[in-house]
């Protein structure tokens, strides 16, 4: 890590972080941790934080929850956080089906994004893109009802599969099914990641899939 990085491990991760492995049994007590009653959103996969932490700032009145194997990215993450002010961020490092499979109750998660995963390119990886049946399926027992599933990608097959999974969960609705597509309109506060503005130059399009919890 950067010394910058570092520090800010050093110290926020006390307070503002935890290994999912190092979780107490059960659900994680977001209230106590955040020091207040408010709905969470979880982000899975924040990569450096670039948008995370923006993100997180221009929602205060959201418990903002991010989950990440990359400890760099969590330390740029704090470090980004830190510059900007933000007090409703926490962060976990760790698997995501871990964490929702033992420490999210059901219907606990106001919302959930997935923005830029690994997109896995070659055939014989795609197994291992996290957008998957049984995780989509996972996540979305996760969410409230009305609860929003959000996803992103700039891989034209992954949002493809994508929309194929999520369509097919009989949990979620698509709330851009009238659009070309099916596809959600790029929301204007969601900022320009450095892989999107890869995409950009590569010309490739980016795809925001925009899915609801139903009762």
């Amino acid at each position: 890590m950067t010394v910058g990085q570092q520090r800010a491990w050093d110290e926020h991760w006390g307070a503002l972080g935890n290994e999912v492995k190092a979780l107490p049994d059960g659900p994680v007590d977001f209230t106590g941790w955040f020091g207040r009653e408010a709905p969470v959103l979880l982000e899975i996969g924040s990569g450096m934080g670039e948008t995370t932490a923006q993100l997180a700032a221009a929602a205060p009145d959201l418990n903002y929850l991010a989950v990440e194997v990359y400890k760099p990215g969590l330390a740029q993450l704090l470090l980004r956080a830190e510059n900007l002010g933000v007090r409703n961020l926490r962060a976990l490092r760790g698997d995501a089906v871990d964490l929702l499979t033992d420490h999210v109750p059901p219907g606990s998660l106001a919302g959930a994004r997935i923005f830029f995963p690994d997109p896995w390119p070659k055939k014989k990886h795609h197994k291992r893109r996290l957008v998957q049946p049984e995780f989509v399926a996972l996540l979305s027992s996760r969410l409230v009802p009305g609860g929003v599933l959000h996803l992103a990608t700039d891989w034209e097959n992954y949002a493809e599969q994508m929309m194929e999974v999520l369509s097919a969960e009989p949990t979620l609705r698509n709330l851009h099914a009238d659009e070309p597509g099916g596809w959600a309109p790029r929301p204007e506060w969601r900022p320009v990641t450095k892989f999107e503005q890869r995409a950009v130059e590569e010309d490739r399009v980016s795809h925001d899939i925009v899915f609801e919890r139903i009762a």
